[in-house]
């Protein structure tokens, strides 16, 4: 099975060309699902569990892999559906989100797919699993329903999105609500939105949310067609690597292209390796890079471009 996975440092050029890889696998059922190979640190075959009293109920046990103690989480019961019966023949999915790494345990795996980000969409609403979606997609007349893996995270392990007491600038707040200024965030996952949402409302920002990179650009065209100058709009956009329509990436490429948003200040924001975004941020001229989800980071971040702004106005 890791042989599914050894060309994966060979596909990163493929994010900068708003491209992406997903890794296609069942739950014990013919629905196929996917998640974003740069995500994935290995596919193995399930080892022996070690069960942890008093653990989430999602949390099968404990695997010890490569000298690592991993908690295995069963994917399938935690989209809402019944839990995975046919162990014996499980498979786990090692990645790695939020500075931290996690194996879930699923079934069949199919195989890994190339694809343009534009037949990436958004999941349909009011279906069952939808709000544990990021997009859907077909591969084959089939359709593949790939997850909001953060959502899943996010239920197993509550996030915190209060900002710490030595971080947090008041003066600097009550500043920046008087001036109402804004973000943009280009975001995908309703879980990352909230997160963002909350923990900028500590320093006193508000945020103005789209979907996707297209929706993100469309609107910075918009009101600079409009005669509006975007850095008076909003403070920075915060945007996500992985969207549909339009990536990170190439959504900062744009920008950095247009005369009238190349000064637009755009942070990376992303549960994606470390080390390969910080080589994309400087290729595409992202001003700064954050993992998710840190949100004594995202508000330093926020808050250093809030004194720069305010300097000048």
């Amino acid at each position: 099975m890791s042989k599914l996975l050894d060309s994966i440092d060979q596909r990163t050029r493929l994010v900068g060309e708003n491209r992406l890889e997903l890794l296609m696998f069942r739950l014990g059922g013919r629905q196929l699902f996917a998640i974003n190979v740069f995500k994935v640190q290995e596919v193995v075959k399930i080892p022996k569990l070690r069960h942890v009293p008093h653990s989430h109920p999602h949390i099968r046990g404990v695997a010890h892999l490569r000298g690592q103690a991993v908690p295995v989480i069963d994917l399938r019961a935690a989209i809402g559906m019944s839990p995975l019966k046919d162990t014996d023949n499980a498979n786990l999915i090692v990645a790695e989100y939020n500075r931290s790494v996690q194996a879930f345990m699923i079934g069949e795996v199919d195989r890994i797919v190339n694809l343009n980000w534009e037949l990436i969409l958004p999941p349909p609403k009011g279906t069952g699993r939808a709000h544990f979606l990021t997009a859907i997609t077909r591969i084959d007349e089939q359709l593949v329903e790939i997850l909001d893996v953060e959502r899943v995270l996010a239920d197993i392990i509550p996030y915190n999105t209060r900002v710490s007491a030595n971080v947090l600038d008041e003066d600097l707040a009550h500043k920046a609500r008087k001036h109402k200024l804004k973000v943009l965030l280009a975001e995908d996952s309703p879980t990352a939105v909230k997160q963002v949402v909350e923990t900028l409302g500590n320093i006193g920002v508000d945020v103005l949310s789209v979907q996707d990179g297209l929706q993100a650009l469309t609107l910075l065209q918009q009101w600079a067609a409009a005669g509006r100058k975007v850095t008076d709009e909003i403070l920075m956009l915060v945007t996500d690597a992985e969207m549909p329509e339009m990536d990170g990436y190439r959504l900062t490429a744009e920008i950095r292209k247009d005369p009238a948003l190349r000064d637009l200040y755009v942070v990376l924001h992303t549960s994606l390796s470390g080390s390969f975004n910080k080589a994309m941020v400087e290729k595409v001229g992202c001003n700064d890079f954050l993992s998710k989800f840190q949100p004594d980071e995202l508000a330093a971040v926020v808050q250093k471009r809030l004194r720069e702004f305010l300097s000048t106005h």
